[in-house]
C-alpha cells in the first residue's frame, strides 16, 4: 500500500445521474429504509416469538442479517456520494466496500445453501429432523456460512491490497467492486483474474451442489408421496426457490458485467443490473418469507393488530 500512486477514485455512474440526483437520492434513501425496516421486522418477530425458534427460521433470520449487512455497505456511501460535487471515493473505503460486498455476496449463497439442505432434512427425514439439525449442528452450519465466505475471500482480497494503481476511474458502477478497481492497477493482473475465477469456483460450485442435491432428492421423495405431500412441500419450498432464483439473478449480472464484453447494452441497464443482487435481494427476501410463511405472516399480523389498537387508544 506504501507504493500506491493514485488513492482517490471517481466513479463516472454518478456524472451520469447528475440531472435527477436529488430524486434518485429520495428513491434510495426510501428504499434504504424499508431494507431496514423489513429485514428487523423479520429478525425482531423471530427472535420475539418461541414458536419460531426453529432451525429453519434461524437461517431466514440470518438472511435478514446479511441483508442489513450487504445493503448497509453500499446505501450510505451511494447517498453520500450523490450528494456530492466530484463524485470520488478514497481508495480505502473503496477497498473496505470491495470486502462489505462481496463477503454479503458469497454469505447470502451459502446462507440459502444450509437453506436448502434444512428443507432436504425436513422433506426426506421428517421423523428425524430435530435430531439430524440440533442445536449444535444448526449453530455449526450458521458459522460456516459466515466464516468461510469471510475468510475465502480475504486470502484473495490480500492480493487486491498489494497492487499498486495507475488509473483513477471505476465505470458502470455506484460502488467499488474488485474487477473494475483491479482494472486500474499499473501491473499485469492476468494472474489476480484467474485466482478470482477459482474463488468463484470454490464459493459457487459447493453451494450449487448442495441445493441440486437437496432438491433432487425432496423431488425424488414427492414423486412416491401423496398429493397432500406434494403440496405441503411445494409450499414449504417455495420461499426458499424463489430467494435462490432471486439471487441467481442478481448473480448472474454481477458476473456478466465483470467478465463478459457488455458494451452493447445501454448504460443504464448496467447501473439498474448492478444493483440487484445489492438492494433489490435485501429487499425482496423479507417479503418473500413475510408474505410466503404462514407462521411468519400470521405473527406480523398480529403484531400490526396490536399497534393498531394501541394507536387507536
Amino acid at each position: 500500500m506504501d507504493n500506491t500512486s493514485v488513492t482517490v477514485f471517481t466513479m463516472t455512474a454518478y456524472a451520469v445521474m447528475e440531472n435527477n440526483k436529488y430524486l434518485q437520492f429520495s428513491i434510495f434513501m426510501l428504499l434504504y429504509i424499508l431494507i431496514i425496516s423489513f429485514n428487523l421486522l423479520l429478525i425482531a418477530v423471530i427472535c420475539c416469538q418461541r414458536a419460531l425458534h426453529q432451525p429453519m427460521y434461524v437461517f431466514i433470520c440470518n438472511l435478514a442479517a446479511n441483508g442489513l449487512y450487504g445493503s448497509t455497505g453500499f446505501l450510505p456511501s451511494t447517498l453520500i456520494l450523490l450528494l456530492s460535487e466530484t463524485y470520488e471515493i478514497s481508495l480505502p473505503w473503496c477497498l473496505i466496500q470491495i470486502y462489505w460486498v462481496h463477503t454479503y455476496a458469497a454469505v447470502e449463497f451459502h446462507i440459502l445453501a444450509v437453506m436448502g439442505y434444512d428443507r432436504y432434512v425436513a422433506i426426506c427425514y421428517p421423523l428425524h429432523y430435530h435430531s439430524i439439525m440440533s442445536i449444535s449442528k444448526v449453530c455449526k452450519l450458521v458459522a460456516l456460512a459466515w466464516l468461510y465466505p469471510f475468510s475465502l475471500f480475504l486470502m484473495y482480497f490480500c492480493l487486491t491490497l498489494r497492487l499498486k494503481f495507475c488509473g483513477r476511474f471505476i465505470h458502470f458502477k455506484l460502488f467499488c467492486v474488485n474487477f473494475e478497481l483491479v482494472k486500474n492497477a499499473c501491473s499485469n493482473t492476468f494472474y489476480h483474474s484467474i485466482v478470482g475465477l477459482v474463488l468463484i469456483a470454490f464459493i459457487m460450485i459447493p453451494q450449487l451442489l448442495m441445493i441440486i442435491f437437496s432438491y433432487a432428492h425432496i423431488f425424488r421423495v414427492c414423486l412416491k408421496s401423496s398429493k397432500e405431500s406434494q403440496v405441503k412441500a411445494l409450499k414449504t419450498c417455495i420461499p426458499h426457490l424463489l430467494s435462490v432464483i432471486n439471487y441467481s439473478i442478481g448473480g448472474f449480472f454481477e458476473i456478466a458485467q465483470s467478465r463478459f464484453n457488455m458494451s452493447g447494452t445501454s448504460f443504464m441497464f448496467r447501473i439498474i443490473m448492478s444493483l440487484y443482487y445489492t438492494l433489490l435481494t435485501p429487499l425482496i427476501n423479507p417479503a418473500i418469507y413475510g408474505m410466503a410463511n404462514q407462521a411468519i405472516r400470521m405473527h406480523v399480523l398480529k403484531i400490526y393488530r396490536v399497534s393498531n389498537r394501541l394507536a387507536s387508544c
